[in-house]
């Protein structure tokens, strides 16, 4: 009895070790792989505040937690067991598969760019809703429509991770690609609850803060979230064309057309490296994500639509 049970504690000990060496493996390659999925973060951050405009204020946290709850679900019920099935049974299609989102995260940033040229007509929707079921209806439509949206955007954000992950097991790789989500989930929707309320900390701040330096800071909160949310806006998009474009060039140098890649990271060399090279990197990457995004837009106005009988289609 002594002797088996000492065995089962050795054998308990040593479960304990490779889990803990396993953990510390995922923590740094969380780190790694998050950082390369950062350029859909800042957007996914960015996309998300305006599900919650036109709401009453007590209601923008509560809205924000149902979205948070509908990512996480998304990424933990849905993306992860497919991800790790692909990586079991066809590890081959993960790179056509991150492409073809690439090219849909360059169609969607070029449709945004557009937008600031040739803008769509002002959606009515994002008005206050008195009516306490009209309400939860409004409510309830534009908590789907994130849902919806992140969908997208996380399947993005694991299919990089997945793709970036160097674990040799499918535990091993599960355990990260489920700290990558999590974590990813905490930072963008602790970043929107931040954002969305940020006017109304400011406006406290303004009316009653007992300094005059918090109630300057209070107005520069109200007046400034405005044209900032602009901004991450425009950051969004730009990180939204930079990721696709270089999803593309990453996928080309897989099947065998390096030149791209290389000439893009020639570049960012000839200029130093460094952040300059970086910026040089990032902004060739995103015209190349604009340019296919364009292509990808003419594809669909001359090729899908007669097709399918439909008109031309531009997304906000």
């Amino acid at each position: 009895m002594s002797s088996g049970l000492l065995a089962l504690l050795d054998d308990v000990v040593a479960l304990a070790k490779v889990a803990a060496v396993t953990l510390d493996d995922a923590a740094s390659q969380v780190a790694k792989v998050g950082s390369k999925a950062a350029g859909i973060v800042i957007d996914d951050a960015a996309v998300t505040p305006r599900y919650v405009v036109g709401f009453a204020s007590e209601r923008e946290l509560p809205i924000v937690a149902k979205i948070a709850w509908g990512s996480l679900k998304n990424k933990m019920l849905y993306l992860l067991p497919a991800g790790i099935a692909l990586s079991a049974f066809a590890p081959w299609a993960i790179t056509p598969l991150l492409m073809v989102g690439g090219l849909f995260l360059c169609f969607e940033g070029y449709e945004k760019a557009h937008e600031w040229f040739a803008p769509h007509a002002v959606d009515d929707t994002d008005v206050k809703v008195t009516d306490v079921a009209g309400a939860r209806a409004l409510e309830d439509e534009k908590v789907a429509g994130a849902i919806r949206t992140d969908m997208i955007l996380s399947a993005e954000i694991m299919a990089i991770s997945l793709a970036s992950i160097t674990a040799p097991t499918l535990v091993g790789k599960a355990i990260v690609l489920a700290l990558v989500g999590l974590a990813i989930t905490a930072i963008v929707y602790g970043a929107v609850a931040l954002i969305v309320k940020a006017d109304d900390f400011g406006l406290y701040l303004a009316q009653r803060g007992k300094t005059a330096a918090g109630k300057a800071i209070g107005r520069g909160l109200v007046h400034g979230m405005p044209p900032f949310l602009k901004v991450l806006s425009v950051i969004g998009t730009l990180a939204m064309l930079w990721v696709g474009g270089g999803i593309i060039l990453h996928g080309l140098a897989g099947f065998g057309m390096a030149g791209p890649e290389h000439a893009v990271e020639a570049a960012g060399k000839a200029v130093g490296g460094g952040f300059l090279g970086w910026l040089v990197g990032a902004s060739l990457s995103g015209l190349v994500g604009l340019a296919l995004g364009w292509l990808v837009v003419l594809a669909l106005h001359h090729v899908v639509a007669p097709l399918t009988g439909k008109g031309a289609h531009a997304k906000s």
